[in-house]
């Protein structure tokens, strides 16, 4: 039966099995006065990607493009476990994270100078808990724009993939995703990669490249399905004018600089700007007079100056650009002057800050990164509350801050932005393999990145210093981790692989590819292109090449601080830990907290539960840590046969005794287990509440105790 929605138009549906479930694109359902709407349903998820895209160009130097990634809690059947929002508000870092995922791989795929705004927002309103919907609201994003009559040079597609018993997957549910050593996003273009992003548990770079292979293989029929949904909808090309540099303006400036470039602009990186800022004032106090309209020279000066000095900006910006890029090219010289595989010149520190529990600072040219580490009790941990986890906990945080000043500008301070988050999130998942257990080492710990100046790759700084703070805090980390950026330039079909990238090589470049790791393997990366894909040959010469770069920093950091320090900073809470059994954690608590507030109040320790049984005992001294862990003790300790016990007469019979040797637990002590003499009268030798000292000899098939003082001495 034909469907017809209020707008009128006919619903378009594409469908087909993939990868083990059925997948449904439609249009024409919902979302009637968007530019272009799709819903994906896969399996029992189901996300609306929907794009707007504004009427007339916006009079901005950059592309207004923003995707957002919409969590809705009643997706997954659930309310917000938070105790007084319930309806969603700021979006979570998870959230945020999944929207720049969709964003990377989409952005560089509209042209050069494309102004029009363009607003894409992706809505969870089903989700299957037995999947993560990150890869289906990429595929929603992209489908739609591929309706939207913008030019957007798709489609994409992106799968997530994870190694089980030796086999790729994609689709992992939560328990295979715990036992899987990779977790790896790949978007991927015509056979090529767009954005790869990963985390992983000391993986061999290897694996990395057959895991994207697999991907590029596999993800064909998302971007078959999104190109028949083109054939069917057919939608309208819109008009649009790009906002490009003026042909003329930029020859024009191309030869000017092409005389006073080479290597006038390498070398020293502060020196560099220095005189790559004089040349662009002397270009413009050349021009001015020749190329301004008026009839004096002042009045010529003050039209360039007002209508023309922004274009030709652009066309130097340009230029300089361009002069890196022939630099790398035909000379195998960096701006800066180093190799193509040469690291910038490294320095390092540990315990530079008093009180804190850990720091370090990091410096590599011109990007320094200081580290504070904090640790605290596990109750400390962050309570995560999303579309996907209820009432989750994060023990390890990394928070990312770089202010304007990093980078020599004035700019406004707030909340952290996408990028904040998002760096501080790859330095996070680097360090996340190499970490203690809770059970080993039982603290939250808090890791904060200041970044102090910037010159490219400020999360891999972030995640070298964090990682020796964490050292220099006592952390018993597995392995140490280092990270190194990569850039890549393509000269047609030649690849120009670049260790250590900078800033001025990022913004000429066609690749950003961060990669961290230790000795052992890839522990995180994250790769994003410039170009409209790139082939997974090319990623394996860059991925093997940031291996060196990986090694070279590592050894500079061991030779700073070889291994974590033996005892963590006498300012950092300490912490004893026992395991007990889960039944036993009421005791412990006492009704309505009964007992655990009397243990905190009259020790001053600090008590922590964990549902599996692990209790951890913090506070400023070992004495009252000791006293609190003695009494916890005493309450969960399960009766041994053979111990000898100090209890508390609780009943007297004519038989004998009844004993509490733990709490809520008494023992039988038979008249003829009082003494080796004859006793008529139980109560003659004994009263209630008189300690007494006892062995427990036996305990039977219904768990009752039998307890004697003979042989002991009281």
């Amino acid at each position: 039966m034909e469907i017809i929605n209020p707008s009128g138009k006919q619903l378009v549906r594409v469908e087909r099995e993939f990868l083990g479930r059925k997948l449904t694109l439609e249009v024409n359902r919902v979302g009637f006065r968007s530019t272009a709407s799709v819903m994906v349903t896969y399996g029992e998820t189901v996300v609306l990607g929907s794009v707007v895209v504004g009427k007339r160009p916006v009079v901005q130097d950059f592309f207004p493009l923003t995707i957002d990634y919409e969590e809705k809690f009643y997706a997954a059947g659930k309310i917000s476990g938070s105790k007084f929002i319930k309806r969603e508000g700021k979006p979570a870092d998870e959230a945020v994270l999944v929207g720049r995922l969709i964003d990377r791989p989409i952005r560089p795929l509209f042209p050069k100078g494309y102004r029009q705004e363009v607003q894409v927002v992706t809505t969870v309103l089903a989700m299957d808990p037995t999947f993560r919907p990150d890869v289906v609201a990429m595929l929603a994003a992209s489908a739609a724009l591929m309706l939207s009559g913008t030019p957007f040079d798709g489609p994409i597609a992106g799968l997530r993939i994870g190694r089980i018993n030796g086999e790729f997957k994609a689709f992992l549910s939560p328990e295979e995703r715990e036992q899987s050593t990779l977790d790896l996003v790949v978007a991927c273009k015509d056979g090529k990669v767009v954005m790869v992003e990963a985390g992983a548990d000391e993986v061999p770079e290897a694996m990395i490249v057959e895991a994207m292979y697999w991907a590029v293989k596999n993800v064909q029929p998302l971007l078959d399905m999104q190109r028949e949904l083109v054939e069917l909808v057919k939608p309208v090309m819109q008009e649009y004018e790009l906002v490009l540099p003026d042909v003329d303006i930029q020859r024009v400036v191309d030869g000017w600089c092409a005389q006073r470039f080479g290597g006038k602009i390498r070398g020293n990186v502060i020196e560099r700007q220095e005189i790559i800022a004089d040349l662009r004032a002397e270009m413009h106090n050349e021009f001015a007079p020749q190329l301004g309209k008026g009839e004096t020279e002042e009045e010529k000066i003050e039209n360039y100056t007002e209508q023309m000095q922004p274009e030709y900006d652009q066309a130097f910006d340009l230029a300089v650009h361009k002069e890196v890029r022939r630099g790398i090219v035909e000379d195998g010289v960096r701006p800066d002057g180093r190799k193509l595989d040469e690291v910038r010149p490294l320095s390092s520190q540990v315990g530079i800050l008093p009180r804190v529990h850990g720091s370090a600072l990091f410096t590599r040219g011109l990007t320094q990164a200081m580290n504070i580490v904090t640790l605290a009790p596990l109750s400390f941990a962050q309570v995560v509350d999303t579309m996907e986890v209820t009432d989750g906990k994060r023990r390890y945080m990394h928070h990312y801050n770089a202010p304007s000043y990093t980078v020599g500008e004035v700019g406004r301070i707030g909340s952290p932005g996408r990028r904040e988050i998002g760096h501080g999130y790859l330095a996070e998942r680097a360090l996340m393999p190499v970490l203690p257990s809770e059970e080993d080492f039982p603290y939250a710990i808090r890791s904060v990145t200041e970044i102090m100046s910037q010159n490219g790759s400020t999360s891999m700084a972030a995640t070298c210093s964090s990682c020796m703070a964490l050292m220099d805090a006592g952390v018993p980390i597995k392995r140490p981790v280092s990270g190194v950026a990569m850039g890549l330039m393509m000269d047609g079909e030649t690849p120009y692989v670049l260790t250590d990238l900078m800033d001025a090589e990022d913004f000429a470049g066609d690749m950003d590819f961060k990669v961290t790791g230790t000795t052992e393997g890839v522990t995180a990366l994250q790769m994003d292109m410039k170009v409209h894909g790139l082939p997974v040959e090319i990623l394996e010469k860059a991925i093997e090449q940031s291996h060196e770069g990986r090694m070279f920093i590592l050894r500079h950091m061991l030779e700073v601080i070889p291994e974590p320090r033996k005892e963590i900073s006498p300012y950092a809470p300490r912490i004893e830990k026992l395991m007990v059994n889960p039944e036993k954690i009421g005791a412990i608590i006492g009704k309505g907290g009964e007992m655990i507030n009397k243990i905190t109040s009259e020790t001053g320790a600090m008590v922590d539960i964990e549902d599996s049984g692990l209790v951890t005992v913090s506070g400023n001294d070992m004495e009252s840590i000791q006293k609190a862990v003695d009494w916890i003790r005493g309450l969960v300790e399960e009766p041994e046969v053979g111990k000898t016990y100090t209890g508390t007469v609780v009943t007297i019979k004519d038989f004998g005794a009844f004993v509490t040797i733990l709490p809520g637990i008494d023992g039988m002590l038979h008249v003829s287990q009082i003494s080796d003499k004859r006793i008529v009268n139980v109560g003659d030798v004994l009263k209630v509440g008189q300690k007494v000292k006892v062995k427990l000899t036996a305990i039977d098939d219904r768990g009752r105790l039998s307890l004697t003082m003979r042989g002991i001495e009281q």
